[in-house]
């Protein structure tokens, strides 16, 4: 029996394959459907780990395999093989491909600080360069607290693409042009990973010389609202100002779906509410959660809306 907010047969089949082998010494990889399903159970309701329904298996065992596949790359894998599933279906009807830049305040708990500044020997980053102290594992400080912000990119379909996390207090303009760069959908065959869109989204908070250079440069079409104060500059400067931004006002109107998409992630509270003190199994949280999403549509499971 399915209990709530488990993965389905039809789910199961598509990423068991792409999942570790099972076995090894002492059976360490055993059962991971039980496991997956517990990871999956604590990103949708944001509990402890210590306190998982005895259904899955002692709580150390899921919790070290989330921080493990997270610091791998496992759950990365999983969404990319999903995203590539999905590449035909991931363009419009009229064969464009768009994506949607927004971005969102994830409140973390207080759980969530005091992570050690040495990183532990698996940690993806270990031996980079140091980070500043006020970006450490993407926390930062403003009047309501400690807050994370995920920067993100979504197609039409509300599927997350790609995603980045930096302090609450960090501006959306300048992570846009990295979170382009970070766009990759890999093929499932031949031919190199999709990273240039047809067309790119974002709101005012994405109005900018450079990004809107940075699209140009690359043949992107650009829909981005221009702010009053730059509307306003650029008409008191006459014609220095030059010529207005091209914008689609029905084109804009689609970008609501890196808003709903938003909203799905948030369905699952361990997004909502960030309790990983580390950054890089935060990002695991929010892998699995985006595991979910495509897999729902993927094979067309009614959505859980409760």
């Amino acid at each position: 029996m399915v209990r709530r907010h488990e993965l389905t047969n039809a789910q199961w089949e598509r990423i068991a394959p792409l999942l570790p082998e099972v076995g090894g010494p002492g059976g360490r990889w055993a059962d991971h459907r039980t496991v997956v399903n517990g990871v999956l159970y604590r990103t949708r309701t944001g509990i402890p780990w210590r306190d998982l329904p005895e259904r899955y298996g002692p709580w150390q065992t899921v919790y070290e395999r989330h921080r493990r596949w997270s610091a791998d790359g496992t759950w990365s894998k999983i969404l990319r093989a999903l995203q590539a599933d999905a590449d035909a279906t991931a363009r419009d009807a009229d064969g464009s491909w768009a994506v949607n830049a927004d971005s969102t305040t994830c409140r973390a708990h207080q759980h969530a600080a005091g992570a050690p500044r040495r990183p532990p020997a698996d940690h993806p980053q270990k031996g980079a360069a140091p980070v500043r102290a006020e970006g450490r594992e993407a926390l930062g400080r403003s009047r309501g607290g400690l807050t994370c912000k995920v920067h993100l990119l979504a197609d039409d379909r509300c599927r997350p693409l790609v995603w980045l996390t930096s302090p609450g207090q960090r501006g959306d303009s300048p992570m846009f042009i990295p979170l382009m760069q970070a766009l990759n959908v890999a093929r499932t065959g031949t031919g190199r990973p999709r990273t240039r869109p047809d067309r790119a989204r974002g709101d005012k908070a994405y109005s900018s010389r450079a990004n809107r250079s940075y699209l140009r440069q690359r043949h992107i079409k650009a829909t981005i609202a221009e702010p009053d104060d730059q509307r306003a500059n650029r008409l008191r400067r006459g014609r220095a100002g030059g010529r207005p931004p091209a914008f689609d006002q029905a084109q804009y109107r689609l970008r609501n779906t890196v808003e709903r998409c938003v909203s799905k992630l948030k369905q699952h509270r361990a997004v909502a509410t960030r309790y990983d003190k580390r950054d890089y199994i935060f990002h695991g949280t929010l892998a699995t959660a985006a595991i979910v999403i495509w897999l729902r549509d993927l094979t067309k499971e009614p959505s859980d809306t409760a």
